[in-house]
């Protein structure tokens, strides 16, 4: 039979099929999401998201040294206070426990690059991402307290910031912020296109941040929506974003694929706490091999043009790039 095309023949071998790949993946762009909680000695499971853990702040070391000897060399801090109120004020006290952590951090793995999750939401009483006037969230009060949140961080040792809230002109605040204080190169990563989405159930047991009442829906994006993730992507490269994100990854990636075709700066995305748990409990119950999924999960992301990937799964994804099975 004549064929002159025949795709197979870029297929015969591991070299070969390496060599042509499109899709590359370096353990440099992966980020990993950890907790961390008042208290010492602390190492506590996530029941949601087995193999996860909340660790007090004297327990961060061997975290943190696993993974970068793992050659995963960035991390996402997410901090659970020991008491609430209704400004959120231990997210941008400088005592706070993330601003605690980030100095810690510093201290005893200061090659980490250190990423600081923005947001109201684990220190409000009532569990929503800003100030609230009666059932609603104040957009532009809650911004003074979002821009002040990024500063604490920052003062305390983060390397990036990454406004997570979802109110409108969030960046520039901060930016604004930033700049007035001399921190005109520390960069900001917005949680751009972040979706009102069913994939983040395990998170809010993580970081107790469940809403007391309603939802987030009136902040975070409906799902249904397309041109709306291109909006608010735009808006944010204009408020002076160093990095746009997209969060959930795994359902999203024709949104990756979109903001990645229009913005000309990086582009992160989220594989989200319901993504670990699926596969978590799909593996446990026998029915998916954990290693084969994450690895493809991960790859979809950086085909739908992923440049940073921040994942629960960052460690297993490094090792599996150095045994050669992705990347």
């Amino acid at each position: 039979m004549e064929l002159r095309n025949r795709p197979r023949r870029l297929r015969q071998n591991a070299v070969l099929r390496k060599m042509v790949r499109e899709t590359r993946m370096d353990k440099s762009s992966l980020v990993y999401p950890m907790f961390v909680t008042e208290g010492r000695n602390l190492k506590e499971e996530i029941i949601s998201m087995p193999g996860q853990y909340r660790y007090s702040v004297d327990r961060m070391e061997e975290k943190l040294t696993e993974l970068y000897d793992s050659g995963v060399s960035s991390v996402m801090l997410f901090g659970i206070p020991a008491q609430k109120d209704e400004l959120g004020s231990g997210a941008y006290a400088s005592d706070g426990i993330v601003q605690k952590a980030f100095r810690r951090a510093k201290e005893v793995c200061p090659d980490m690059y250190l990423i600081g999750d923005v947001c109201m939401c684990e220190y409000t009483s009532h569990g929503h991402c800003g100030v609230l006037r009666e059932e609603t969230v104040d957009n532009d009060q809650t911004l003074k307290l979002l821009a002040q949140t990024a500063l604490s961080q920052v003062q305390a040792g983060a390397d990036m910031v990454a406004p997570s809230d979802m109110m409108d002109g969030r960046v520039l605040a901060i930016r604004r912020k930033l700049d007035e204080h001399g921190y005109i190169n520390t960069p900001i990563m917005s949680y751009a296109v972040k979706f009102a989405s069913s994939f983040y159930g395990p998170f809010r047991e993580a970081a107790d941040s469940a809403p007391s009442f309603g939802d987030r829906k009136s902040y975070q994006m409906d799902y249904h929506n397309r041109r709306e993730a291109w909006k608010e992507a735009m808006l944010d490269v204009e408020e002076g974003a160093d990095i746009i994100m997209v969060k959930p990854a795994m359902a999203y990636g024709d949104l990756i694929r979109e903001v990645k075709e229009r913005i000309h700066i990086p582009v992160a995305s989220y594989s989200v706490s319901g993504e670990y748990a699926m596969v978590k409990a799909a593996a446990q119950a026998g029915f998916v091999d954990e290693t084969s999924i994450l690895c493809e999960m991960a790859v979809s992301a950086y085909r739908a043009g992923t440049d940073i990937y921040i994942s629960y799964f960052a460690k297993e994804l490094a090792e599996c790039m150095d045994q050669g099975m992705i990347g």
